[in-house]
């Protein structure tokens, strides 16, 4: 289906029983909604109802030009102008990479809004900024955002060559044509990086802890996010938490784990599967 919010238009797979409890899901770079694909029936035997978005920069009906268009914030009120648009009062909110960066800020930013929480991969934003003014290797993890936030010499990095730098990120998935595909589109990759371009120390103004009950589910294979950032999401979080450590998972955990992540969500909404 498609959503217009906030004057864009975002494409939005529905799924699930019309009368479950809804599920707003929030993908990451350099993926697309298709990523919750494996993890959305599990919800829905489960009789949740699942609504997996594709952010600003990845529907093509919401890709403003300006960088700072593609400001956090910004991307939290997408989330909730979505559930307006929906008749959504409150969700059960989930995100990978990005889309729990994202995830966390409409939890922080909009906590009325948000039922549960379950992060994947990337813990509170403190968390990660402590992670990288205190840990080293966490410094090394995140040295390719300088990167990504170069207009024009990360987009030829990573689409030269048939895109191979582009697909090697999506190591060890199987099925990358469908990730890559959507970002040969002309000005789509650029959109998605430009979620790292806008971002600011400013981001972090305001932010307190979590005060609604939250999961947060991370793999020791990650090579963005190490145990440092990991463990110290804990003590962001002022409501009921759980950690859940995967052991030998990449970064993709919602394709590499689906049953994993579909438990994790469904433990903390107080579903049975």
């Amino acid at each position: 289906m498609k959503i217009t919010a906030r004057s864009l238009t975002f494409d939005v797979v529905a799924g699930g029983p019309e009368d479950g409890e809804p599920v707003l899901l929030l993908h990451g770079f350099p993926q697309h909604s298709g990523e919750w694909a494996a993890v959305t029936p599990l919800l829905h035997a489960a009789g949740l109802r699942t609504y997996a978005l594709d952010q600003r920069g990845t529907s093509p009906g919401a890709r403003p030009a300006a960088v700072e268009d593609y400001r956090i914030t910004e991307c939290a009120l997408d989330a909730v102008a979505v559930l307006d648009a929906l008749d959504i009062a409150s969700v059960h909110l989930v995100g990978h990479d990005w889309g729990a960066i994202c995830a966390w800020h409409v939890a922080l930013r909009h906590a009325d809004r948000v039922r549960t929480l379950t992060a994947v991969s990337v813990p509170h934003p403190h968390a990660s900024a402590y992670a990288y003014a205190n840990d080293p290797d966490q410094k090394e993890r995140s040295a390719y955002i300088k990167l990504f936030r170069r207009p024009g010499k990360a987009e030829s990095v990573l689409l030269d060559d048939g895109a191979r730098r582009l697909r090697a990120i999506f190591a060890p998935l199987s099925d990358v044509d469908g990730y890559v595909a959507p970002l040969l589109e002309p000005g789509a990759l650029t959109a998605a990086l430009n979620w790292y371009r806008a971002m600011s120390s400013l981001d972090l103004v305001g932010l307190g802890a979590a005060t609604v009950p939250t999961t947060y589910v991370w793999s020791d294979g990650d090579v963005a996010i190490g145990p440092t950032a990991a463990r110290a999401c804990a003590d962001f979080v002022a409501a009921d938490y759980r950690f859940v450590p995967l052991a030998g998972i990449s970064h993709w955990i919602p394709d590499e784990a689906p049953s994993e992540v579909a438990n994790a969500i469904l433990a903390r909404a107080g579903v049975q599967a």
